[in-house]
């Protein structure tokens, strides 16, 4: 779209925010007649309002016609409402279908947006360069997957960055002076269902559970907004091969003539696919003849050696050896050569709160995954140890943890519990693992968690792991997961010192 698209629409942006407020900022510059609604009227909306209205009268353009001098008018308490003249809404992603802003909205044949709905057609604008997207979604694995994609990327010569729903926004990214070969795009299932005209290069979907249910109205509808990342693929769409849910989804999509579909396995790959043998990572997909030939790609040890901080990570636990095949998949839909795949991997390092080795004490290792939110997550996380003494609770978002105890019993040792929906766990190990031993700690604020780390370290013997993986959210407790991971990093160091 030309920026003279612009000049003079009447857009509603919905939500203050982290998205809200740059999308206002976006379409005030290119000259927009911009309204943001939003719920809250309480002190912090009230100065973000503020501050947003401020920097507008700061930045208007003398030369401009309808919108070039307009400011952003900001209504507070009222999110409801379709502001009169409105043309487009663009949305904060986290704003649910069901608002009576989108049904008047539907009524008046205006188009709803999302953030990156919007990035998406502002991507070379007046005949800038517009780089190809290669996208990931899943219920799991997102941010770790598109940070490996950047690396590959990044090895093989191209200039490129994370984007989307980690990091660098996907606005600043199309419209920043940065000239980008291929951008590697995290998306959520709230930004897909925003984003009906996204057309990747290539996409990828690594896993399906249920997840957000509350928001999207049920697992179906979850489902289908996930697989919105597909449509007009023109490469390959990549899914897991573990995880037919994905491959349906691929079924499902419209896509360009001649894209394909590629799968990922922690087993053999069969022609099409990515796999392991002997643990080397090999492509069956992107070679020349895949009935028979199989490239290697780099070797399962070359994944994630350390953390971000420096800490060993220890042996890389197989949803990240998943998630690398998944990276690698895209890379070389790409074009990217094998040996950049190799030195990709070697370059990155995971995020803090993923699988985190904290320290080993009295002959028990303490692993921080505070990112496994939800219990596809947290049964990852129990899946690559043994035996564990796991720690767990907090706000459950409407999930059940008869799955996750029934496929981890044989592996736990004990488990420690805390946080609001701690029962829900309990009661779950009571019926699958009435052997297992389970401290409840009754308690809901974050002093707890040295407490948790001392139950844990009583119940545990020399070799066992002490897994901080809650299945929960965190926001009981602690103002986010990683705040949460912190505390218990912090409490197995305080440990550490007392036993030394």
């Amino acid at each position: 779209m030309s920026t003279r698209d612009w000049r003079g629409k009447h857009v509603t942006v919905a939500g203050l925010g982290v998205s809200g407020i740059p999308a206002a900022r976006v379409l005030h510059g290119l000259g927009a007649v911009v309204t943001v609604v939003d719920d809250g009227d309480d002190e912090r909306a009230r100065a973000q309002a503020a501050e947003l209205e401020s920097w507008a009268a700061a930045h208007r353009d003398p030369n401009g016609e309808d919108g070039g001098g307009a400011g952003i008018t900001v209504r507070l308490g009222d999110g409801d409402t379709l502001p009169e003249g409105t043309e487009l809404v663009v949305t904060a992603p986290g704003w649910k279908p069901g608002k009576p802003l989108f049904a008047a909205a539907a009524e008046a044949g205006v188009e709803v947006w999302g953030d990156v709905e919007l990035a998406w057609r502002l991507r070379g604008t007046d005949g800038g360069r517009a780089a190809p997207w290669l996208a990931v979604t899943g219920t799991n694995g997102k941010t770790t997957t598109v940070r490996m994609l950047a690396a590959i990327l990044a090895a093989a010569g191209l200039k490129t960055t994370a984007v989307g729903n980690i990091g660098v926004s996907l606005l600043d990214a199309v419209l920043g002076g940065e000239e980008y070969d291929v951008l590697a795009v995290e998306l959520s299932s709230y930004q897909l269902h925003w984003a009906p005209s996204l057309r990747a290069h290539s996409a990828a979907v690594l896993n399906l559970a249920p997840d957000h249910l509350d928001w999207h109205g049920s697992m179906e509808a979850y489902a289908a907004d996930k697989g919105r990342v597909y449509e007009g693929n023109t490469v390959a769409c990549v899914y897991n091969a573990a995880d037919p849910a994905t491959e349906a989804l691929v079924r499902e999509a419209d896509v360009v003539e001649g894209c394909r579909a590629v799968g990922f396995t922690l087993g053999t790959p069969g022609p099409s696919q990515l796999g392991v043998v002997d643990g080397i990572l090999v492509d069956r997909a992107f070679v020349e003849n895949r009935q028979k030939q199989a490239q290697e790609l780099a070797e399962v040890s070359d994944i994630a050696a350390s953390s971000s901080r420096g800490t060993s990570a220890g042996p890389p636990a197989p949803h990240n050896i998943a998630n690398a095949l998944a990276a690698a998949a895209l890379a070389r839909a790409f074009g990217v050569p094998a040996a950049a795949v190799r030195d990709g991997l070697r370059a990155f390092r995971p995020d803090p709160h993923r699988i985190e080795y904290v320290d080993e004490v009295d002959g028990v290792a303490y692993v921080d995954d505070s990112k496994a939110t939800n219990t596809h997550a947290a049964e990852a996380s129990l899946a690559a140890y043994e035996p564990i003494v796991w720690i767990a609770g907090g706000l459950a978002k409407g999930a059940t943890f008869d799955e996750i105890v029934g496929k981890s019993a044989k592996r736990l040792r004990g488990a420690v519990l805390m946080g609001a929906d701690r029962a829900l766990i309990a009661e779950a190990l009571a019926r699958h693992a009435p052997e297992v031993p389970v401290v409840d700690l009754d308690r809901t604020d974050t002093g707890a968690m040295p407490a948790a780390v001392r139950e844990a370290a009583r119940l545990a013997r020399p070799g066992d792991t002490v897994l901080l993986a809650p299945a929960c959210a965190s926001m009981d407790m602690f103002a986010n997961y990683n705040k949460r991971g912190e505390a218990f990093a912090d409490a197995v160091r305080a440990l550490a010192a007392e036993r030394a």
